[in-house]
């Protein structure tokens, strides 16, 4: 269409619009289909006083499974005659027609509001058209079962006969970022019954509680990874049914894990044919879902904006919110993109340096704000144990404050920047000693970039004791094409040759991200464990992990598209690769196992109490204390310590609970777990001849290779945890017994097991 003809066919919808009210005379939307003939003047709808058209049918109208493709924008006419229908169901659109046909064709687009959408996945290019979903007409319907075949053409629809599990109560969030359609071994778009048969049981069995799903809400391009979305109030229909959904999440609240959506209120896909955008014709910001001209458009995403002012846009994403809670029972959500709804300049091309200009000024879209305070109080409202996630970069004040204080709303945002920390050290401490701060000349050591100041610092920036933080090394932000995860960036091509498990640690060649370790038999699946511990133990109050990392998971995520061919190979998650005991990816799996155990048993990782004592650039040791345990980290790549001393929070005897250098990690096995610790006073905090500012202190020691070879009680490159021993009636299990109980035998992968190593506890030694 020209520009002339186009501006003549708005001025002509502009006209409608005034004039097409109820008690005109004048059908601007009805509603069509085979149940009325395709005749748009049986079924007219009505405008209400706030601008929503709608029309109320008698129940049985319309046929479960009917397509309700409709609400119009735009000027592209479709063929009726051209849709296919799925199963037996009616077709039906809305329909929005001149009186004398001046357009020359009806227009159709997807109801807003629809809660299933599905497009002909046998033809190319098909767009997709709103589902009338209501299995409960279905009188032979059978029940939803977890694991049960999707459905076949003509099948019967599975019903969801309601949710009986109760969701459970957590202490510490721990967090299992997942697809559903990527979850698959196999290179193929997996249903929500076969997430909840094959995956779910995964993530329970490695000590999560908690399961972030990713792309639950319908977008038409796969590529997205869920975040351009279409039709927010519908379920993706490329892994099932809206009852297959609600399966799923039952099956996740019988096996003690909440779920939480990953909800997109920040923006929508730019896709008119498919989705709201549809709604779009260039009509006035008052009576739009979008602001108009470049503020209603994000030039990166590429995607429409809210607009927030709009009362009926409020209303539209707070139906939504309570939609998910309540139709599908969810546990709360992780709401994208929190930065650019916070700020008009969305948070392109700004470095936050934590000056409160940048967060209370004329940048700040007070809109937003007003609209996620309200989302905030209508979540608590309607579901009071909800969770609220925020993905804010920002570092906005006030966001996890209740609103009642004046804040947010928000329980927990995401630490973004620590991902990055990591990333970046991998990437520029090239060829470098991880400490040598000089030059060794035998090994050509440099100056390195780990500066445990640098890191405990990043760690710990956050208001701790006002905001709740989200913790995580890595997310699926790391594992799209283009970028590398933790495990990539260490072991790069050895991925591909160096995972063969011959029995010992191992020997990798690291090209990028840290010293050259092949001649030092090092393992640098040892660091990335240790990563995961430190950003746990320090960085923040709950700890999230993106699907497959547990495990190093290699390559990257591609999703299928022209450049690949349309396929699936890296759109997968090779579970099986942890499941095989010839490779070392088990051993990932089992610190991954033993660090969830640890914190379920001790609930470190959302304890208030948190000091780090030391933190030795030349030693390039970390020493600090959450809740009752201790932490030890040694990041030097090949400095072990004698008799090193560190400082404790209480007396008593320790112990070792948890060491990543253990022969069960295929570690090398430097430290021994059956010492125990006695402490020793330091005097008063802070006063003359203290230590650390410690009441009390323990001298770390090891097993000796040799008589003449010095005790090495600090290994290079480890991560141990020692657990104050219970004492005199309290002490039920044993005098050498820790608090915590748990272990993975060398058996198995994936399942904690009760049984005690020759140690008494779960420290990843094989003496048992």
């Amino acid at each position: 269409m020209d520009s002339a003809s186009k501006q003549k066919f708005l001025e002509e919808l502009m006209f409608l619009l005034e004039q097409g009210r109820p008690g005109t005379g004048m059908p601007l939307r009805s509603l069509v289909g085979d149940f009325n003939g395709w005749n748009e003047h049986a079924t007219p709808m009505a405008r209400d006083a706030f601008g929503t058209w709608e029309v109320t049918l008698p129940p049985g109208s319309i046929a479960h499974r009917s397509k309700a493709t409709g609400e119009w924008s735009g000027v592209e006419s479709v063929d009726c005659d051209s849709m296919s229908k799925l199963g037996a169901g009616l077709l039906v659109k809305f329909c929005a027609v001149t009186p004398d046909g001046r357009w020359g064709a009806k227009v159709y687009r997807v109801p807003a509001w629809i809660t299933w959408s599905c497009c002909d996945l046998g033809k190319f290019g098909s767009t997709y058209d709103g589902i009338y979903w209501d299995p409960a007409t279905q009188p032979d319907a059978p029940d939803a079962q977890p694991g049960a075949a999707p459905d076949a053409p003509g099948a019967p629809d599975v019903y969801f006969r309601g949710f009986k599990a109760k969701a459970p109560t957590v202490q510490s969030l721990r967090i299992y970022e997942a697809h559903v359609g990527m979850s698959s071994v196999e290179p193929k778009c997996n249903s929500y019954l076969e997430f909840a048969r094959d995956v779910l049981p995964r993530i329970k069995e490695a000590g999560y509680n908690c399961v972030q799903l990713m792309a639950i809400m319908e977008h038409s391009y796969y590529g997205s990874f869920g975040y351009h979305v279409t039709s927010p109030f519908a379920v993706s229909s490329r892994s099932g049914t809206p009852d297959e959904f609600k399966v799923l999440v039952e099956t996740a609240h019988e096996m003690g894990m909440l779920v939480l959506i990953d909800l997109v209120h920040s923006h929508v896909s730019n896709n008119a044919d498919d989705g709201l955008n549809g709604m779009d014709f260039g009509q006035a910001e008052c009576d739009s879902y979008f602001m108009t001209g470049d503020r209603g458009y994000h030039r990166l995403w590429d995607s429409r904006l809210y607009c927030y002012k709009n009362y009926e846009v409020l209303r539209y994403l707070l139906s939504n919110l309570r939609w998910w809670l309540e139709e599908y029972n969810c546990d709360g959500f992780r709401f994208d993109g929190v930065t650019s709804m916070l700020y008009h300049h969305h948070g392109l091309y700004m470095n936050f340096t934590g000056n409160y200009e940048e967060y209370f000024g004329l940048q700040t879209d007070v809109d937003a704000v007003v609209y996620l305070m309200l989302a905030s109080e209508l979540v608590k409202s309607v579901k009071p144990s909800a969770i609220m996630i925020a993905e804010d970069v920002s570092g906005m004040p006030g966001l996890c404050v209740p609103v009642a204080e004046g804040g947010v709303g928000f329980d927990y945002r995401l630490a973004m920047s620590l991902p990055d920390l990591w990333i970046s050290l991998l990437k520029e401490a090239k060829d470098e000693c991880l400490g040598a701060k000089k030059v060794n000349s035998v090994n050509g050591w440099g100056d390195g970039h780990w500066g445990m100041n640098h890191i405990v610092s990043k760690m710990c920036n956050r208001r701790r004791g006002v905001e709740k933080t989200v913790a995580y090394a890595e997310c699926h932000d790391q594992s799209i094409v283009g970028d590398k995860t933790i495990a990539f960036w260490l072991m790069d091509a050895e991925m591909y040759t160096g995972m063969g498990d011959d029995g010992t640690p191992g020997s990798v060649q690291i090209e990028r991200g840290m010293l050259h370790i092949k001649e030092l038999g090092e393992n640098p699946a040892l660091l990335r464990g240790i990563i995961r511990a430190i950003t746990m133990g320090l960085g923040g109050e709950a700890y999230l992990n993106f699907m497959g990392n547990e495990f190093g998971h290699p390559e990257w995520v591609d999703f299928p598209r022209e450049g690949n061919n349309w396929s699936a190979a890296h759109c997968r998650r090779r579970f099986d690769l942890a499941d095989s005991g010839l490779l070392r990816y088990r051993f990932l799996l089992k610190w991954d196992v033993a660090l969830h155990a640890l914190e379920e048993s001790t609930g470190f990782a959302s304890d208030e109490h948190l000091l780090v004592s030391s933190q030795h650039e030349e030693d390039k040791v970390i020493v600090f204390e959450r809740a009752d345990l201790l932490f030890v980290v040694n990041l030097h790549p090949c400095n072990d310590y004698a008799d090193y001393k560190v400082g404790v929070r209480e007396h008593g005897r320790y112990k070792v609970c948890l060491d990543s250098d253990a022969h069960d990690f295929r570690g090398r096995g430097r430290t021994v777990h059956d010492w125990v610790y006695f402490s020793a006073p330091e005097g008063v905090p802070g006063g003359p001849g203290n230590f650390n500012d410690r009441m009390a202190s323990i001298t770390l020691k090891v097993w000796r290779e040799s008589a003449v070879e010095s005790d090495r009680v600090v290994p290079s490159r480890s991560c141990t945890v020692y657990e104050r021993l219970l004492e005199g009636e309290a002490q039920t299990s044993g005098m050498d017994q820790p608090v915590s109980q748990a272990r993975v035998s060398d058996g198995e992968t994936a399942v904690p097991s009760t049984a005690k190593n020759g140690c008494g506890e779960w420290c990843g030694c094989e003496a048992f």
